[in-house]
């Protein structure tokens, strides 16, 4: 059974809350009225949110009208799960972290199609799909350092490592620990070189680019959204850092 209404901390946690309790709902699991029809009127209330929510959430103004909806959708549980996942994705994807869309702007505006693909995929594959998320991540990060290199010049191997490619293009924006002589800048950036090397070993240890044994740990979606954000504001740092040297 769902458990009782909580203090959610944030909208995001209100529209996941809400797509669970129909999940279960439409899957034979209990819930009561009371959870849907707070939630949804908290949502519905929201105008910058409301004309946004699937159409059956607007619509349903019970649990009842819902699953008269939801039956006609499929006939199966696995089906209706799917239905409604596709249904809050958008939302949910819009909604999970406030500095997404700032990150998404920056990454547009850079002429790389492949930079493009690499976040849409790390985006939408954080909710359901965590460990293809952190490869993207991984891949966001690699795309933007070759593509800093590319436009810069610079020679890399095609087949080197995530930290070889990031220590080449730290050093090319003069971002490289080595090369600051204020001690916080060299401790600032060696931090920014550490989350670097833990996205490449997370996607080794965590991401869906290698084959798993039966031990191998299934990650959560918090963690696939801590290698998106920091992949995300690392690519938009260098970015930034490269257009300021080189691109005026």
């Amino acid at each position: 059974m769902v458990g009782s209404l909580e203090p959610y901390q944030d909208i995001s946690e209100k529209i996941e809350a809400l797509q669970n309790i129909l999940i279960s709902h439409s899957t034979g699991g209990q819930v009561t009225e009371q959870q849907y029809r707070q939630l949804r009127s908290e949502l519905l209330n929201d105008p910058s949110l409301s004309p946004k929510l699937p159409r059956f959430v607007r619509t349903c103004s019970d649990l009842k009208q819902f699953w008269v909806f939801i039956k006609e959708k499929s006939s199966s549980y696995q089906g209706r799960r799917e239905y409604l996942k596709e249904q809050f994705k958008p939302l949910l994807v819009s909604k999970a972290a406030p500095h997404m869309p700032s990150i998404t702007g920056t990454l547009k505006a850079l002429d790389s199609d492949h930079v493009h693909e690499a976040w849409r995929s790390a985006l939408e594959r954080r909710l359901d799909d965590p460990d293809g998320a952190i490869t993207s991540a991984r891949t966001l990060i690699e795309t933007v350092c070759k593509h800093i290199l590319d436009h810069a010049g610079v020679p890399y191997e095609n087949d080197s490592t995530l930290p070889k490619l990031y220590k080449l293009t730290a050093e090319t924006l003069q971002l490289a620990p080595s090369q600051q002589t204020e001690p916080i800048l060299r401790q600032v950036l060696g931090g920014c070189t550490a989350v670097i090397e833990g996205i490449g070993a997370m996607r080794n240890a965590l991401g869906d680019a290698h084959g798993k044994g039966k031990s191998s740990a299934k990650p959560d979606p918090s963690r696939a959204e801590l290698a998106v954000n920091l992949a995300g504001a690392s690519a938009v740092f260098l970015i930034e850092t490269w257009e300021g040297m080189y691109a005026k």
